[in-house]
């Protein structure tokens, strides 16, 4: 019963989701479904290992754009087949995450030391793809339009809508799972004391180079999709900052630390970014004006998040038994 009411509102989340296309089809409204959903696939291989392990990270954009570049470079240049150079993507984003995870823990960094360290690894990645010819330097790196469901190409949006729905309910239902397994037990230690945790056996290294390989894959995943949707990539937004600060955000907004804060929190950064756009007209950098706006009063009124202040709500109109006979 227990196990059935955790996975209760992931379910229910990527239920009434994936009715969406069916009832509507402007591709304006579907095209910010896909881009919101790989924002939250982002914020969610950033909250495994920023929010359940507790080690921030300043540079996603370094696994996004490595599970970005690697479907389109194995595309565009060598001829692989698109489902197989997704998958690439992510398991070559995962390496990537586990070498700076290996070098990064095993000099003992952490905290800020670390968020820096994943920051410069971004940038250093965004240098080198901006001027290396193998990557299309600064003009990018275009896929050809070929339009096959075998090619992971599809006429209508809402087949990607449903793609990456599906990436996002498993990573869901996995990071749920994590968090009520004995893996999950361990993140936490980490997170709350490492010193206390490696005292007690847990075995510090081993969990947080799992949490940032997973991390790294998740991440890599939506870049893969990014590139897959967009059929366009260079430098800028492969391995720009945006995509670092929107994987954090995203998580700070919904809940950090939580299964559906993430999702919460892309969904409603890119909602209000939205109707901002639609009433104030397109004003440059109104989006980042919101964005940070959000931040702000989240951590001012909610510092749990959007996921924190409607448990503090429920738990105020939840009825009290004291006093009762």
């Amino acid at each position: 019963m227990n196990a059935a009411r955790a996975y209760a509102p992931a379910v229910a989340l990527i239920a009434l989701a994936a009715l969406i296309p069916l009832f509507v089809g402007a591709n304006t409204v579907l095209n910010f479904i896909v881009f919101t959903l790989i924002i939250a696939l982002a914020a969610q291989g950033w909250n495994l290992l920023g929010g359940l392990a507790g080690q921030f990270s300043f540079g996603h954009a370094a696994f996004f754009g490595t599970g970005a570049y690697a479907a389109a470079i194995l595309q565009a240049r060598y001829g692989v087949n698109a489902w197989a150079a997704f998958v690439a993507g992510i398991a070559l984003a995962a390496l990537v995450g586990w070498i700076i995870g290996f070098l990064s823990f095993r000099s003992g960094l952490r905290g800020s030391y670390f968020a820096l360290v994943t920051l410069a690894f971004a940038e250093v990645f965004r240098i080198l793809a901006n001027a290396s010819a193998f990557t299309g330097g600064a003009a990018g790196t275009l896929v050809k339009l070929d339009v096959r469901p075998e090619n992971f190409q599809f006429a209508s949006r809402a087949a990607f809508v449903w793609i990456a729905l599906a990436l996002v309910g498993l990573v869901l239902l996995m990071t749920t799972a994590i968090a009520r397994s004995r893996f999950g037990a361990w993140l936490t230690a980490v997170r709350e004391n490492e010193d206390a945790a490696r005292a007690l056996g847990v075995d510090t290294l081993a969990v947080k180079l799992r949490a940032i390989t997973l991390s790294a894959g998740i991440t890599g995943a939506a870049g893969a999709l990014y590139v897959q949707y967009y059929l366009y990539l260079d430098a800028s937004i492969a391995y720009g900052a945006w995509i670092s600060v929107e994987a954090l955000i995203a998580p700070i907004i919904g809940g950090i630390g939580t299964p559906l804060g993430p999702v919460i929190g892309a969904v409603t950064l890119h909602g209000l970014g939205e109707l901002t756009k639609l009433f104030a007209g397109r004003i440059p950098g109104i989006d980042l004006v919101i964005y940070g706006a959000l931040l702000v009063a989240a951590i001012a009124f909610a510092p749990n998040g959007i996921m924190g202040l409607l448990k503090r709500l429920t738990r105020k109109r939840e009825p009290t038994t004291e006093g009762a006979p």
